[in-house]
């Protein structure tokens, strides 16, 4: 069904580079010179495309967005993935969201520069556009064509008070130092019913991820890729220091249906959610709950990982 009248909300990643040093190498200042130039012709170019289309819009630079989002009929984040995330924690699971990857990697790039510094930009693992073909997925999105799917994000609660952020990728929890050791326990419930031994763990933390979170830091420090559209969570110790006690038990799986429930047993130490910018304070005693019982959020995903 074609969407006749839709609102949209287009969420853009600022465009500005800091200025470089006195001592930055000429062909890095360049390098992020074309970086900017790239992303601001992207932002237009979307914005052109919009402008040709029977649609109400607005665009918002993502430093000014005042959560939560509402009263549009779907968001699209123009930067990477970082973009798309810090929308997905002002929607609720009735909005969809679409990204456009506005400066994708570029291979031959990476491999010219290998040797000076890393060329590597932002994978755009969650965006289904670039500039390539944004108007052909927009114009599948508004006929009706191309459908969102429904990511599983993860639920924090802190003493049993959930917390008002949904994980799209990534929870970790540890010492707000990282040079201190994490004391922790967790185990795995199923409603009251105990699923796993008790862990007493001594790490550099504790890392859960969503679906769409297993392919980053989870995939990188050892953990496997999941199926997006499970409903299931993957958990996994950092760095213990005793790795041989209970080592079946310091990675796993944690189903749609099962909570890990975690004491935090540190003077102090911070939850954070995806990523450094979003974080929860919690202090020696606190419990922990982590689960999938969250709001889905609707994405519309590259082809490729359907």
């Amino acid at each position: 069904m074609v969407m006749k009248m839709t609102r949209l909300l287009l969420l853009l990643k600022p465009f500005t580079v800091s200025p470089p040093r006195s001592h930055t190498p000429p062909q890095i200042v360049q390098f992020l010179e074309n970086r900017r130039k790239v992303h601001h012709d992207a932002i237009n170019f979307c914005q052109a495309i919009l402008q040709k289309k029977s649609v109400e819009w607005k665009a918002v630079l993502r430093n000014n967005l005042s959560p939560p989002i509402n009263d549009v009929d779907l968001v699209v984040t123009v930067g990477g993935d970082g973009t798309l995330l810090q929308a997905s924690h002002s929607l609720d699971d009735k909005i969809p969201v679409l990204g456009v990857n506005s400066d994708p990697t570029r291979i031959d790039e990476v491999e010219q520069f290998s040797s000076e510094f890393d060329a590597t930009r932002s994978t755009g693992h969650l965006c289904a556009a670039t500039v390539e073909n944004f108007e052909q997925v927009l114009d599948a999105v508004l006929e009706g064509q191309f459908l969102p799917s429904e990511l599983t994000r993860s639920m924090i609660s802190v003493n049993a008070r959930h917390l008002s952020t949904y994980a799209l990728n990534d929870i970790l929890v540890a010492h707000p130092c990282p040079a201190s050791v994490s004391r922790f326990s967790f185990r795995i419930k199923e409603g009251d019913k105990p699923c796993s031994p008790l862990v007493n763990c001594r790490s550099s933390g504790l890392r859960v991820s969503t679906a769409a979170g297993s392919t980053a830091a989870m995939h990188s420090a050892g953990g496997f890729p999941m199926p997006i559209l499970s409903r299931d969570l993957q958990y996994m110790t950092r760095e213990p220091i005793s790795p041989r006690a209970a080592s079946d038990l310091m990675h796993g799986s944690i189903k749609h249906d099962q909570t890990l429930v975690s004491t935090w047993t540190c003077r102090k130490g911070l939850i954070y959610i995806d990523g450094s910018h979003i974080y929860h304070t919690i202090q020696d005693g606190d419990i922990i709950e982590i689960s999938s019982r969250a709001p889905v959020l609707k994405v519309l995903l590259p082809r490729h990982l359907l």
